[in-house]
C-alpha cells in the first residue's frame, strides 16, 4: 500500500517553491534610467539615463517567486531624468543641462552663463557605482564670438566641450540583451551661443542641439535632450528620452510581465527575453 504524503502547498513553499511549482530564476537585466531635460536658458546638452548590464557574462540577479514590480524612469523637461529599477539595481536619471551642468547617471553638459570662463559639466557616474554608470558632460566655453554649450555625457564616452556648434553628445552602449543590438544612453549635444551652430547627439538616442528646437531624446534609450537657446529663433526646452528594462532567463523559466505595454519574447536560443518599456510588475 503506498504511503501518501501529508505534506501541503506550505510544505512546498517550505522547499522554496509554491504550490503551482514556482521556483526562483537567475535574470539577466539592462536596467537604463530616464535622459536627462534641457532647458530654454542653457546651450549644453543633457546626460543619458545610466546604463547597468549583467549582460554578457555578469553576476545575475535572483527573483524569488511572487510579484517583482520594476520601475522605468521617465525621461525629464529641465531637470534630470527619473531612475530606473529592478530589484537591487538602480540606475540614476540623466543630468540636466544649465549654468553648470547637473550631476546623473551621466552629467549633463556646461551651458553658456554670459560670464567669462569655462562652464564645468555634470559629473557622471553618480552616485558611484561598479561598473560605472555614466561619464561627465563636456565643458560650455563662454570664450566670444564661438562659444557653446557642451554635450551632455553619454554611457561609454564623456560628452565634448562647447565649440562654434556646440559638443557632441558622448555616445551610448550597445547591449544585444534582446537578441538583437540596440545602442542605449547616448548623451544630447549642445549648441553655439550666439548664432546657428548645433552639435549631434550621442549613439543611443541622445538629441541634437539647437539653437533651432533642441531635439528630444528617443523615448525608451535613456538619451540625453539636446540643448538650446531660448533667445534665437525657435529655442526652447527638449525633453530626456526615457528608460527601459530588460530581463532574461533560459527557454525553461515561467513568468509574466504587466502591464500589457510590456513584452516577453524569445531571444534567437530560445532564451525569454521580458521588455519594460513602462513601469509594472513581474510575475513568477
Amino acid at each position: 500500500m503506498p504511503i501518501l504524503s501529508t505534506r501541503g502547498a506550505g510544505s512546498a513553499k517550505g522547499f522554496g517553491l509554491t504550490a503551482g511549482g514556482s521556483a526562483p530564476i537567475d535574470f539577466d537585466y539592462l536596467v537604463v534610467a530616464g535622459g536627462g531635460g534641457s532647458s530654454s536658458y542653457a546651450s549644453g546638452g543633457s546626460g543619458a539615463g545610466g546604463f547597468r548590464t549583467s549582460f554578457p557574462g555578469g553576476t545575475k540577479i535572483t527573483i524569488l517567486p511572487g510579484i517583482t514590480p520594476i520601475s522605468v524612469g521617465a525621461g525629464a523637461t529641465g531637470t534630470f531624468g527619473e531612475n530606473s529599477i529592478f530589484s537591487t539595481i538602480t540606475s540614476a536619471g540623466g543630468g540636466a543641462s544649465g549654468g553648470g551642468g547637473g550631476p546623473g547617471g551621466s552629467g549633463g553638459g556646461g551651458g553658456i552663463t554670459g560670464n567669462n570662463g569655462d562652464v564645468t559639466g555634470g559629473t557622471g557616474n553618480t552616485p558611484p557605482v561598479s561598473p560605472s554608470q555614466g561619464n561627465p558632460g563636456g565643458n560650455g566655453t563662454n570664450q566670444y564670438p564661438g562659444g557653446g554649450g557642451g554635450g551632455g555625457g553619454g554611457a561609454s564616452a564623456s560628452g565634448s566641450a562647447g565649440s562654434p556648434v556646440g559638443g557632441a553628445g558622448g555616445n551610448g552602449t550597445a547591449s544585444s540583451i534582446t537578441g538583437s543590438s540596440v545602442d542605449y544612453a547616448g548623451g544630447g549635444g549642445g549648441c553655439q551661443a550666439p548664432g546657428g551652430g548645433a552639435a549631434g547627439g550621442g549613439s543611443g538616442g541622445g538629441g541634437t542641439g539647437g539653437p533651432g528646437p533642441a531635439k528630444d531624446g528617443t523615448v525608451n534609450t535613456g538619451g540625453g535632450a539636446g540643448g538650446s537657446r531660448w533667445s534665437f529663433a525657435g529655442g526652447g526646452s527638449a525633453t530626456g528620452g526615457s528608460g527601459i528594462v530588460v530581463i532574461r532567463a533560459p527557454s525553461t523559466a515561467k513568468f509574466t510581465v504587466s502591464p500589457g505595454t510590456n513584452t516577453v519574447t524569445s531571444a534567437p536560443n530560445g532564451d525569454k527575453v521580458g521588455t519594460f518599456t513602462v513601469s509594472g510588475n513581474l510575475t513568477i
